[in-house]
């Protein structure tokens, strides 16, 4: 299959150079040229379906005609080693727990899943070491270098923005070493995602080194997270739940949510998704005035939502293609820290389930928005331990970490510091 540029000014890549190249050479991200309508029988027999089964026919979807379907299915059922189970919270409001895999965030499966798309393209063809820059507000970073870690012929640049990351998210990523090397800029995520762009337009970067991104503008890092979207629907199917099912997703630069329309355009039965913002609400600023106006992003206790910029918009534009189109599927809402903290203590109150700060905007977006005939699943993004200070202060309880996370906190740190300065981010990658 080819893919196309978001900016239609760069020529149709293949599955491999999409992957590879990460962003098109017009600065566009790239497209799948076909989004194939699953057949009824699929979902007539999703609930009966494991989640490696269900995510494997989706990947045929998409990578088939360019991963023969033995290394494909090799593929998928590698990435998917760990369950995603549903968990009722409270009537008519589900759970879609993300944060079974190696680093506790929903993450995991993208970057997992693109480690080995990509090792399985450079392969035997490899003659140079392929160079990851990957931009985090926190759980990407983490997910990403862990996915990546060892695999031969790749190096892993993390940069995530100076303070602004939680301590746990910051060490599953910056005590690993080997082929991760973890860059500390000193400014906002939004100036980390700046720099890696900048990266892929620098003619003398790409003439000296081998760049790629595994960032959700990479389509091998968003396109599998469509698969919880199925799973999800058959789980909810098995309970008698599916009907008028909606999606609420926190949203930060989109690539989530983004993978969620495509699940739909698939033909998944999903009547409406709302995304759910912290107080970077650039999107549903645009939802409200069809005007989409980026501004710096603000720090929140829900960081890996701090966006001001978030990429993946023009892949919902292109996929609508009009404001009208885009809010009849999508509507958004957006918290401030006070009512996320607030959240986050009446449901454990209430429920005992904690929430992290990402997955409390979720949830209350559906306690807000949620019609009477409708269900209700909002997306749990990442492990509560991973905001610990946070959510701790919150319920005044103790939180335990998993055993996953309790590893990383005995590593050392190992990061380089530098300005969110191009032309020194330039100079240290020239120097590798």
């Amino acid at each position: 299959m080819l893919y196309y540029s978001t900016n239609k000014k760069a020529k149709d890549a293949s599955l491999k150079d999409a992957v590879i190249k990460g962003l098109a050479s017009d600065k566009g991200l790239f497209m799948p040229s076909a989004i194939k309508q699953l057949p009824k029988a699929f979902y007539h027999n999703i609930s009966e379906m494991s989640f490696q089964e269900i995510s494997f026919i989706i990947a045929e979807a998409f990578f088939g005609e360019d991963v023969d379907a033995e290394s494909l299915k090799t593929l998928v059922y590698d990435t998917l080693s760990f369950d995603t189970p549903v968990v009722k919270v409270t009537d008519n409001i589900y759970s879609l727990e993300l944060f079974h895999g190696p680093t506790a965030a929903f993450k995991d499966v993208g970057a997992r899943f693109m480690a080995r798309l990509l090792g399985y393209f450079i392969g035997n063809d490899r003659h140079e070491q392929v160079n990851v820059l990957v931009a985090t507000s926190g759980d990407t970073g983490s997910a990403v270098a862990n996915g990546f870690l060892g695999v031969p012929g790749i190096h892993v640049y993390v940069l995530y923005p100076k303070g602004k990351v939680s301590q746990i998210q910051e060490m599953q990523f910056t005590t690993l070493g080997r082929n991760i090397t973890a860059l500390e800029i000193d400014g906002t995520f939004d100036d980390c995602q700046a720099l890696v762009k900048s990266a892929f337009m620098d003619a003398d970067l790409n003439a000296a080194m081998n760049l790629t991104s595994a960032n959700s503008i990479n389509v091998a890092r968003f396109l599998p997270q469509s698969f919880y979207y199925f799973y999800a629907y058959a789980q909810m199917l098995k309970a008698g739940k599916a009907d008028n099912l909606v999606f609420s997703v926190p949203s930060g630069n989109f690539g989530n949510i983004t993978a969620g329309l495509f699940a739909k355009r698939m033909g998944l039965p999903v009547k409406r998704f709302i995304a759910a913002n912290n107080r970077n609400d650039v999107f549903l600023q645009y939802l409200k005035t069809g005007d989409y106006e980026p501004r710096p992003s603000v720090a929140t206790i829900a960081n890996a939502m701090d966006v001001g910029a978030p990429s993946n918009f023009a892949r919902v534009l292109d996929l609508y293609g009009s404001h009208d189109a885009i809010c009849a599927d999508i509507s958004g809402v957006s918290y401030t820290d006070e009512q996320i903290r607030g959240t986050v203590a009446s449901v454990y109150k209430a429920t005992g389930y904690l929430l992290d700060p990402h997955g409390a905007c979720g949830y209350q977006a559906l306690q807000d928005g949620l019609q009477g005939d409708e269900t209700g699943v909002f997306l749990e993004t990442a492990h509560p331990a991973k905001f610990l200070d946070t959510v701790e202060s919150i319920t005044g309880d103790t939180v335990s970490i998993p055993d996953t996370l309790k590893v990383f906190m005995d590593g050392k740190k190992q990061s380089i510091e530098l300005s969110a300065d191009f032309d020194t981010f330039k100079t240290y990658l020239l120097e590798r």
